[in-house]
């Protein structure tokens, strides 16, 4: 692949399973090497997604599978420690966070969400 191309973007998931404050879809990524869990969510129409890991403590945040969103649906919010995050950009709004969340980029079109490889970040080999 040469340095000018875009990174490749891989199927998530369609655009309906993706419901504004509703559940997160997971999925699996390397980040630096490692196995890690990531989530896509919609919020405000817009779709996003981060790597599963608080910026707290470096664990897993949802406190029900795949639910991320607090009771008002307004923040992300770790289930460990009550870090909150803005859902739009991962910053962290409230709570005990250092930073943000990790973000990764998505594309929807054509009724179908996709997830961008980066340099840090690759599909994990099955």
């Amino acid at each position: 692949m040469s340095e000018h191309t875009d990174p490749p973007a891989l199927p998530l998931c369609p655009s309906a399973d993706l419901q504004e404050g509703g559940l997160a879809v997971p999925f699996d990524v390397l980040y630096h090497g490692q196995h890690c869990r990531a989530f896509a969510i919609r919020f405000e129409g817009r779709v996003h997604a981060y790597l599963n890991r608080c910026a707290h403590v470096p664990m897993e945040m949802d406190y029900q599978e795949n639910r991320f969103f607090d009771d008002s649906g307004r923040w992300l919010m770790c289930a460990t420690h009550g870090a909150t995050y803005a859902p739009d950009t991962g910053t962290c709004v409230g709570g005990p966070c250092r930073g943000g969340l990790v973000k990764i980029a998505l594309t929807e079109s054509d009724g179908m969400v996709h997830w961008h490889t980066a340099q840090s970040l690759k599909p994990v080999d099955f």
